[in-house]
């Protein structure tokens, strides 16, 4: 099975900083119930982080995923159906998100067997 590794970037909608936090503290709060919906996805890893620049703010989503896992628009999980919720309120779908181009990928074989 192929590991998928990506590093995409999002446009957070002006004005919704305060809305971000809460949704990042919202993850965090209900981390068990997110692990949980990581295996439906075959998500291996994900992480988000958060770009301030004045006004301007972005969220890098990075993950490692298997092939076949189901999308979390899918998901019939409570906690994704409320992070959903989050996304569509503050992420501007208006502008185009960046798919950073992955070049190299270093995972030891022991773990990658543990992942596949």
């Amino acid at each position: 099975m192929a590991l998928n590794v990506e590093l995409s970037k999002f446009k957070v909608k002006s004005g919704k900083t305060e809305i971000v936090d809460e949704w990042m503290n919202f993850l965090n709060e209900h981390m068990n119930q997110v692990l949980l919906t990581l295996k439906d996805e075959k998500m291996f890893v994900e992480s988000i982080f958060r770009e301030k620049n004045g006004e301007i703010e972005y969220l890098y989503w990075f993950s490692v995923q298997g092939e076949g896992g189901k999308s979390v628009e899918e998901s019939q999980h409570e906690v994704d159906q409320k992070h959903l919720e989050y996304w569509y309120e503050c992420i501007d779908e208006e502008i185009p998100h960046v798919d950073l181009e992955t070049k190299v990928v270093m995972i030891p074989e022991d773990v990658r067997k543990t992942m596949v």
